[in-house]
């Protein structure tokens, strides 16, 4: 049976670079995010490379319509094997002048939506011995008083406290999905990565970091590994 992972948040970056990775391991990859445009381009490339791939318009920000696109990927690819996130918000940089609405749909894509899918895709997950819930993360997110300081300078509050609480999601994750036999882990990027948009500073390139997603996918181990 063919293996399938559903890549949450897609972009051109480090999740195209997941997308490759997993589809060259012979992963049927189902690609999902807003922009319907950079969706089908995802595909067309995947399918070039001999990979079988499917599209999914989709708000994930939305915890009702993030947990019913598991359904259509199940239909459109079989079982899900591995589920994987990237999917964040940018705004309430300024958490002590941002709307609550603002602030609460940060913890909605990172949190909430996160939690949808998981409960949604935990039958597929359960019946199969290799499956995963993998979490791509930033290093706002690590309870250190640097990060911290980088956070309120830049103006990135909001995404450091959800990134704060998917970190902390990953590891009771992994605790409570231990026992059946599904790994839960997360690639904590803790730099500027590499693409048309980057910062000249930016040092990580996005296939490292699908790479060490794949190790963490093989090893099963660790839930968490930093990438510099």
């Amino acid at each position: 049976m063919t293996k399938a992972i559903l890549v949450r948040g897609y972009g051109p970056g480090i999740s195209h670079a997941v997308a490759m990775r997993f589809g060259a391991e012979g992963f049927a990859v189902g690609l999902a995010a807003r922009n319907a445009e950079r969706l089908a381009a995802g595909v067309r490339v995947l399918e070039s490379a001999g990979v079988r791939a499917a599209a999914f318009p989709v708000d994930l920000g939305d915890a009702a319509a993030a947990r019913a696109l598991v359904e259509r990927a199940r239909q459109a690819l079989g079982p899900l094997t591995v589920v994987e996130w990237n999917a964040y918000a940018s705004g309430a940089g300024d958490l002590l002048t941002a709307d609550a609405a603002v602030v609460r749909a940060q913890l909605d894509i990172a949190v909430v939506s996160l939690v949808a899918v998981v409960q949604a895709a935990l039958p597929d997950l359960k019946a199969q011995k290799d499956a995963a819930v993998l979490v791509i993360n930033g290093g706002l997110g690590y309870f250190d008083p640097e990060e911290d300081l980088a956070a309120a300078r830049w103006n990135t509050m909001g995404l450091a406290v959800s990134n704060a609480a998917k970190h902390k999601l990953v590891g009771v994750l992994s605790q409570k999905l231990k026992s059946d036999g599904v790994y839960v882990g997360e690639a904590m990027v803790m730099g500027a990565v590499k693409g048309p948009d980057a910062s000249p500073s930016a040092t990580i390139e996005p296939k490292a970091v699908a790479d060490k997603l794949w190790e963490l996918y093989r090893a099963r181990s660790e839930a968490t590994a930093q990438l510099h």
